[in-house]
Formats: C-alpha cells, sequence, structure tokens
C-alpha cells in the first residue's frame, strides 16, 4: 500500500487515458504525448500540471488580457492545472483543491487509486460526464534530481 513518503517529489507524465463505462474506447485528454508535472512536498501540498504537447504560442507582443478571447480559449483549452493540499488514505490519495485553472475546481476533493512500481506511480480515478461514467488513468515517472549546486538562470 502507498504511502506519504512514496509520493513525495516531482513526477513527469507519461500518459492520461479515459476509458468509458458506456463504449470500448479510450481518449486522450491532452493527445498521446501530454507534458505534465506533479509535485508533492513534504509538509502536505501538492501541484498537478497538464499540457498538450506543440502549444501555439501567443503572440509576444500583446498583453495576455488584450488577447481575442479565441486565442484565450485556445490556450485554456490544452492546459491543466490544479493545486492544494493531500492526504494518503487506504492506498488512496485525496486532493484538496484550494487553486485551479478550472474556477470549478476549488472546494472539490479528487480521489485517486495509487499504485506505485518502482519509479512509476499510477493515479486514477472515476467520474461521470452526463449520464457517462469515465475512468481515467495517469502514469508519471519520478523525476531524476537536479545535480547539487545548479542553477537555472533566467534570460
Amino acid at each position: 500500500m502507498i504511502s506519504k513518503d512514496d509520493l513525495i517529489g516531482t513526477w513527469q507524465l507519461e500518459s492520461w487515458t479515459i476509458g468509458y463505462a458506456d463504449r470500448d474506447e479510450f481518449t486522450y485528454p491532452y493527445g498521446e504525448d501530454p507534458q505534465g508535472l506533479l509535485v508533492y512536498s513534504n509538509d502536505g501540498w501538492m501541484s498537478a500540471s497538464i499540457a498538450q504537447a506543440g502549444r501555439s504560442p501567443l503572440p509576444a507582443d500583446v498583453s495576455f488580457r488584450k488577447l481575442p478571447d479565441a486565442l484565450k480559449a485556445d490556450a485554456f483549452s490544452t492546459y491543466f492545472h490544479y493545486a492544494g493540499r493531500y492526504q494518503v488514505v487506504d492506498g488512496d490519495v485525496i486532493h484538496y483543491v484550494t487553486q485551479s485553472l478550472n474556477p470549478n475546481f476549488p472546494g472539490s476533493e479528487q480521489l485517486r487509486h495509487a499504485e506505485l512500481d518502482g519509479q512509476t506511480l499510477v493515479l486514477s480515478g472515476k467520474d461521470q460526464a452526463g449520464s457517462v461514467i469515465r475512468f481515467h488513468s495517469l502514469v508519471w515517472h519520478r523525476a531524476a534530481a537536479a545535480p547539487d549546486g545548479v542553477v537555472i538562470e533566467d534570460d
């Protein structure tokens, strides 16, 4: 059974698939090569971000707030993020969402079954979209630690 100590650190996303109770089909909400980071801190905080690979850049010479709504909507639809507290209970992890790109997520509890196999973490859960029950599976790999003394400077 997974423990809090097993989760602590940074994880990189390999895949996110969704299966459906009413059909034999899988979909990939952020494509077949999504990019993502999942961070669990020792003091009980977590943050998850997922993006579609190859996102179109926004114009650099215009403030984000002044961009046309269609460009902002496209950026929103290709990125997912939430953060908050977390707790491990009986092999499951519960994310208590406090911030999110999706304004409907704060205040929610996201229950994920957690399985760990070496450096691979699989988080699974289900939800309902309309009358359809969906089954999510996210595969993460532990990110390598940066060597001591490595400093990343802004350009």
